[in-house]
């Protein structure tokens, strides 16, 4: 890449341009929130300076999991059974340590056939960035509402949700997860910002993105449609994501104006306070704030919940450095002496 490119910042640390960052073509409804979320993602993923190489993509089943084939075209990718998705990263995720893991996920695929799957990937904090990309139907088999609708929804054809919703933010913190946060399509600076953050976080990291389904689901009444998210929404603060391998900027502040949050791996999460004195590592607030937007009929959006402390699953497995991929078969294959010390344990 020529020196001038560099210096208009065409390309990453890496020397890759942006280009190196997208996928094919989507064939998703013109307008979808999904290819919004592509965007960002591929953005992400160019500004942190990641190699696609190191990145492995999981998906399951429905318009959601269609996305990995349009962002980060040369990375490792594998689409599973529908709702399956946490138990096939959970392997990748074992067998290579090494790969940045990331699943993409609908509210069909996480919140209704995959939900134990789901609930079981949070408790054992699975070091991975999971993106629900959520529109409140199942575009793929023509709009029916999904476990998260809010009660009351319409449909286009004027059918009424009369089934509580269930809300991922509240049901990832209650599971253990260690980072959640919740943003909106139509706002990528906010998107991005989160996805840097999930990106250095030690452990699983839900995104939930408000996502409209423009076809099915996008009408005046119905409560994940552009409209509604944007009159709706609670912000919570404007984020700022610099990694580790940046300095660090001084700022002078005000006691309550900003917060930052120091990951393991150096980079910080900073947090300038908007109207509202919250604190995202306040397991009990987290709950409480969930809890009065649900009821204000608000979409609280921002860094809801983190715990940089939370070790991951991988740690506790006390895993060799090699990732198990890459070991030889006389490393993996015990000896008659081991198996014979191993039996007599059982004796």
């Amino acid at each position: 890449m020529s020196s001038t490119a560099k210096s208009l910042g065409k390309v990453n640390p890496l020397g890759l341009a942006m280009a190196d960052y997208k996928g094919a073509k989507s064939t998703l409804c013109a307008g979808c929130g999904h290819d919004a979320i592509s965007s960002q993602i591929s953005r992400t993923f160019f500004e942190m300076g990641v190699s696609p190489y190191r990145v492995a993509k999981m998906s399951g089943i429905g318009c959601s999991s269609k996305t990995p084939a349009y962002f980060l075209g040369r990375s490792h990718g594998f689409n599973s059974v529908h709702g399956r998705m946490p138990s096939v990263a959970t392997g990748a995720v074992v067998a290579n340590r090494n790969l940045i893991c990331l699943g993409v996920s609908g509210d069909g695929d996480t919140a209704s056939i995959g939900l134990g799957q789901f609930c079981h990937m949070l408790r054992r904090n699975i070091p991975m960035v999971y993106i629900l990309e959520n529109n409140g139907v199942y575009g793929l088999t023509k709009g029916q509402f999904s476990a998260t609708s809010e009660m009351g929804a319409r449909l286009k054809g004027g059918a009424v949700n009369d089934l509580p919703a269930i809300d991922i933010c509240k049901l990832a913190i209650e599971m253990g997860c260690s980072y959640v946060g919740r943003s909106f399509a139509a706002d990528p600076r906010q998107v991005v910002a989160l996805l840097k953050g999930a990106l250095s976080h030690n452990g699983t990291a839900v995104v939930d993105i408000l996502s409209p389904c423009v076809t099915f689901n996008d009408h005046d009444t119905s409560m994940k449609s552009y409209r509604w998210g944007k009159e709706h929404e609670e912000l919570l603060h404007q984020i700022d994501f610099i990694p580790h391998f940046e300095q660090i900027p001084e700022v002078d502040y005000a006691e309550g104006e900003m917060q930052q949050v120091e990951l393991h791996d150096g980079s910080v999460i900073q947090l300038r306070k908007v109207d509202q004195d919250y604190d995202p590592t306040n397991n009990a607030q987290a709950f409480k704030m969930l809890r009065e937007t649900r009821e204000a009929h608000e979409f609280l959006t921002g860094l809801i919940y983190i715990d940089p402390s939370a070790s991951s699953f991988v740690e506790r497995l006390n895993l060799v450095d090699e990732p198990l991929a890459l070991l030889q078969e006389e490393q993996l294959r015990p000896g008659p002496e081991v198996l014979d010390e191993l039996m007599s344990e059982f004796m």
